[in-house]
């Protein structure tokens, strides 16, 4: 073999060599980030799995199984409930209309306020506003809701000790500036002076779970949606009897109120809200609500 061949042969040898350590290093770095991904993606999961609270309507937790591991084989509903007709009051087309004009009417006029009259409430309304809540409809029917009425000066007290210690961090530390910004219009600020000034608080809490009568977990399908539906049903409750609200979501309250009121660890507060009549100086801003075409699409 001549020098030129060699030569050749050894570039050859060389190029090959270097390939061939690409190619493996390429395979190595390949298979090293797969893994690496897959115990990141599980760490992941992991945490979700640890914080998302069970039967609050995420995906990893639609079709879940019971404590014990076993499939959920069971309903807390019995499979032989009978079925009843249901044969709701038909109306005319006339009048259907009529009465969808005249509870648009009334629910227009619903606005949130921030000044209480100390009036007290008769009870009978609290209860009647509460069941009209609890006739929403639910995932399973399983009615993931609790309402909490105060209505004892103290408590009002301890609660609003409660929300305006963690506002006054929400708005220091945790809210961004553009948050405070955006709520300047409507007079938002630490102090709640309304938790006290109502004649009643009641404070919506969402079950994650609850118990079968042989002590297995009952899962809550789409508990936060079925809880925002009643919480929305209780608001037109309260406008159509001539009561007012303030819907209040007191961030970062959650387990201090709900060892205040002794709730158990499967509720979370969603709302809390003040109920009464509108103090005589009552003011609102005066703001106005996007149009049908803006709303609605029709296809």
């Amino acid at each position: 073999m001549n020098l030129i061949s060699m030569s050749i042969w050894t570039l050859e040898n060389h190029c090959f060599i270097v390939y061939t350590t690409l190619l493996v290093t390429f395979v190595v770095f390949t298979l090293f980030h797969k893994k690496r991904m897959e115990s990141h993606q599980h760490r992941i999961n992991a945490k979700v799995e640890k914080l998302t609270p069970i039967g609050t309507g995420g995906r990893e937790r639609d079709f879940p199984d019971d404590s014990d591991g076993d499939p959920i084989l069971t309903s807390a509903i019995p499979e032989d409930t009978p079925h009843i007709p249901y044969k709701p009051l038909r109306r005319s087309d006339d009048e259907v209309l009529q009465r969808s004009r005249e509870y648009y009417e009334l629910m227009a006029k619903r606005r949130t306020v921030r000044m209480f009259s100390p009036e007290p409430i008769p009870d009978e309304v609290l209860d009647n506003i509460i069941m009209t809540a609890g006739t929403a409809p639910s995932g399973a029917h399983t009615e993931p809701w609790t309402f909490v009425v105060v209505q004892d000066p103290k408590v009002k007290e301890a609660i609003r000790a409660i929300v305006e210690e963690e506002e006054d961090l929400n708005y220091r530390k945790r809210m961004s500036r553009q948050w405070v910004a955006d709520l300047r219009p409507f007079g938002t600020q630490p102090p709640k002076p309304y938790i006290t000034d109502a004649p009643a608080i009641l404070l919506v809490f969402r079950q994650t779970h609850s118990w079968k009568a042989d002590n297995k977990k009952r899962m809550h399908y789409y508990s936060e949606v079925s809880v925002a539906i009643a919480a929305g049903i209780l608001l037109a409750a309260i406008q159509y009897c001539g009561l007012v609200a303030l819907t209040s979501t007191p961030l970062n309250c959650n387990s201090k109120l709900r060892d205040l009121l002794a709730r158990p660890l499967n509720e979370r507060l969603e709302l809390l809200l003040p109920i009464g009549r509108p103090h005589q100086d009552t003011t609102v801003p005066d703001l106005h609500r996007k149009t049908l075409d803006e709303i609605m699409v029709k296809i």
